[in-house]
């Protein structure tokens, strides 16, 4: 058995072809499908972050309003860049936007990836410290979220406040119980995975990650999975961790489907190099179901994960893109025991 939701960029472009030609298009869509696809039976309504793009950017306002027009499914990110994020700040919308989805948030952070802009983070006002990388200061940045989304006190109190207070330190309000076990780290390499796993995050493992052996990307992200949960077991956490992969997986169902993703022959794993690391990245799957089955049944990434993933065309509009997840609930999932 696996969760299966989606997960959307949140695109837009002013194209003749494009269902969403502005951000309110995307962002008032970005709600519908949710809604659509926790109708479906889909578990998980998961949003990227990217800045500087005609993308999703700021996701807490689109967080707290999906929580409020559904009822079960899980609500979260893949990922957030933690480069450009203030803890502090992200401790109380995140609990904000928990409490409003009665703790269903799925926090997905990261070091980030390449962004739009060149250093982008420092125009938010955030430079590395004396001797940090970029992704040095992201990972300090999600440690100070951990440790604030615990709930300790730590502010001493001011002894004449504007309303009172109550005893000891003051943590930052509001704050959601449970929301540090919703944590997840998205790793790209099999080094931060057991990083994440230390700190007791969970995972979050897309479809690009450092080439560490040259062996097919499905066979590398199956070892970095199992690399993470060891080094979870030898930390002594007492939960059970929880881990997600991201597929670009299409089911051939119509004229439609063929016209978007028929594109014939058997796709492959690319390899690129991203900021001078040799990455490489995973293929799609686009066939008619009973092909589809067969060949995800040898997707060693997919078996060892608990949560996948479905990127979604969101430019193609809400009807089209429920219709591509339906079609994997119904058609594919229970063929090979996710359902």
């Amino acid at each position: 058995m696996k969760k299966i939701g989606f997960l959307s960029f949140g695109h837009w472009s002013d194209e003749p072809a494009s269902q969403t030609r502005s951000a309110q298009d995307v962002l008032l869509q970005s709600i519908d499908l949710a809604q659509g696809a926790e109708g479906l039976g889909a578990d998980g309504a998961y949003f990227r972050v990217h800045h500087f793009a005609r993308q999703l950017a700021s996701p807490f306002p689109l967080l707290a309003a999906v929580g409020a027009r559904t009822k079960r499914i899980e609500i979260g990110t893949a990922v957030i860049d933690m480069r450009y994020e203030n803890p502090f700040y992200m401790t109380e919308d995140a609990g904000a936007a928990d409490l409003i989805a009665g703790g269903r948030l799925q926090l997905g952070i990261s070091r980030g990836s390449p962004e739009q802009v060149i250093e982008g983070w420092r125009y938010f006002g955030y430079r590395p410290a004396e001797g940090e990388s970029d992704a040095d200061m992201a990972r300090r940045h999600a440690e100070v979220l951990l440790q604030l989304l615990e709930g300790q006190g730590f502010a001493p109190p001011n002894p004449r406040p504007m309303f009172p207070n109550p005893p000891g330190l003051l943590r930052l309000e509001p704050h959601s119980p449970g929301l540090r076990d919703r944590i997840w780290w998205g790793a790209a390499s099999n080094a931060t995975a057991q990083w994440a796993a230390r700190l007791g995050m969970n995972l979050q493992s897309s479809t690009l990650k450092d080439d560490e052996n040259g062996k097919p990307f499905h066979v590398q992200q199956a070892e970095q999975i199992r690399a993470y949960r060891e080094a979870w077991a030898a930390a002594g956490h007492k939960r059970t961790p929880r881990v997600s992969v991201s597929r670009s997986i299409f089911a051939l169902m119509d004229d439609r489907d063929r016209m978007y993703f028929g594109r014939g022959g058997k796709e492959s794993d690319q390899i690129g190099f991203i900021e001078e690391t040799r990455a490489i990245f995973g293929r799609g799957y686009a066939a008619e179901p009973e092909r589809l089955i067969e060949e995800l049944r040898g997707d060693e990434g997919i078996a060892e994960a608990d949560t996948l993933l479905l990127t979604v065309p969101n430019q193609l509009g809400v009807d089209y893109n429920l219709h591509v997840i339906e079609a994997i609930l119904k058609h594919v999932a229970p063929a090979l025991g996710w359902r």
